[in-house]
């Protein structure tokens, strides 16, 4: 297993060198989307709206962080289980996406997708969102203010530990 420091612009030039297995630390821009914002958003596709952020090369963490305290970046913000996610990620990735960042397996199709449009899948720990809100230099809500904790955030990371879930060679770990 390899590790690298990437910064989020550079992913397409590092995607088909990583691993399932490989540590990654993340650096540069993520957004905040779950269940709700990911609903949102096909309905703006759908209606053939303008999105909150581009998906060319964008990297979705699916959290949703608590209320940032006093003198705080942001709250606590860890990984959601991605699974939930699936229906609509296949979409995502023909259309630009280039990473993902979650917890859990994804179904046949998303990995499929994830090979197809060379992507690659991130898995943060779970259960230790004050550790990932460390890695996390800059927070702005920037669309469904109206979900609180699940509107779509932009994230500015550094050095975000994640751990190569899914790459697009078809390398697996949940298998």
């Amino acid at each position: 297993m390899a590790s690298y420091n990437i910064n989020i612009n550079e992913l397409k030039t590092y995607s088909e060198k990583l691993r399932a297995g490989d540590m990654v630390y993340l650096n540069g821009t993520v957004f905040t989307s779950r269940d709700a914002a990911h609903k949102r958003i096909f309905e703006l596709l759908d209606a053939g709206q303008p999105l909150p952020f581009n998906l060319d090369g964008a990297c979705i963490y699916f959290a949703g962080p608590t209320p940032t305290p006093e003198g705080m970046v942001i709250g606590s913000c860890g990984p959601t289980t991605s699974c939930r996610m699936d229906p609509y990620s296949p979409r995502l990735l023909d259309l630009g996406l280039g990473a993902m960042i979650g917890k859990g397996q994804r179904n046949e199709a998303v990995c499929d997708a994830i090979i197809r449009n060379k992507a690659v899948y991130f898995c943060a720990v779970g259960g230790a969102g004050a550790l990932c809100a460390k890695s996390i230099v800059a927070c702005e809500e920037i669309a469904f203010k109206d979900l609180g904790c699940e509107s779509v955030k932009r994230l500015e990371l550094k050095n975000f530990p994640v751990v190569v879930g899914i790459d697009c060679s078809g390398g697996n770990l949940f298998k």
